[in-house]
């Protein structure tokens, strides 16, 4: 059998599981954090994105609540329980905006929103995970000074989001312990280095052998 030179027969490869990025969405613009994670989430990542509720948009919260309140009359003619279907948490505000860019129409896009989870908060086990940010899509980077913006919070609370209240208190419960770790991981981290200072004398002939094996 005879193949065209202009494809190749590709071998099997071993499944792996997708690396996943944990994004803190606090005081990132809407447009430019989702254009970047729906280009992560097409290539492969699994990406979630906590603290939704503080994400921002650009202009005031009157003009946001102007246009949003013209893309809720935006309805199917003759049954509106079809769609489209206005999302008023935060979370899934965002999680709808990064669907706008995956393609979410063909089977590609459709496996890219499969590995994205957007949150409220930061909900456990992503609370003792290190979260990183998108230096392209900060507000204090990309936004000029003398401009409004609106936290999507506060938005989605005007439009008829229920939960800010109870989202607030669960975040004050989590910084307390979060305090309370980062104290305790301060105190260990001293006593080791305290350790090891002691036991320098003792452990230079080991710590030779050590850099010499490349450790």
């Amino acid at each position: 059998r005879t193949f065209s030179p202009h494809f190749s027969v590709k071998t099997p490869q071993p499944a792996t599981m997708p690396e996943t990025i944990v994004v803190d969405g606090r005081d990132h613009l809407l447009g430019r954090l989702a254009s970047i994670v729906a280009k992560e989430l097409l290539s492969g990542k699994k990406v979630v994105i906590v603290r939704c509720d503080q994400v921002c948009v650009s202009g005031s919260l009157v003009r946001n609540k102007v246009k949003y309140a013209y893309f809720r009359k935006i309805r199917h003619n003759t049954n509106p329980s079809r769609g489209p279907f206005h999302f008023k948490s935060p979370a899934r505000m965002v999680w709808r905006t990064i669907r706008g860019m995956c393609h979410q129409k063909t089977a590609r896009g459709q496996d890219a929103m499969s590995r994205l989870s957007t949150f409220e908060g930061i909900p456990h086990p992503y609370d003792r995970i290190s979260r990183k940010v998108i230096p392209a899509a900060l507000r204090v980077i990309r936004l000029n000074p003398i401009r409004d913006y609106t936290v999507l919070g506060d938005l989605a609370n005007e439009v008829g989001w229920k939960h800010q209240d109870l989202l607030k208190k669960l975040e004050d419960k989590r910084k307390v312990k979060a305090d309370a770790y980062y104290q305790k991981k301060k105190a260990r981290d001293a006593l080791k280095a305290k350790a090891t200072k002691a036991a320098e004398g003792e452990l230079a002939e080991v710590n030779k052998v050590l850099a010499a094996s490349g450790y």
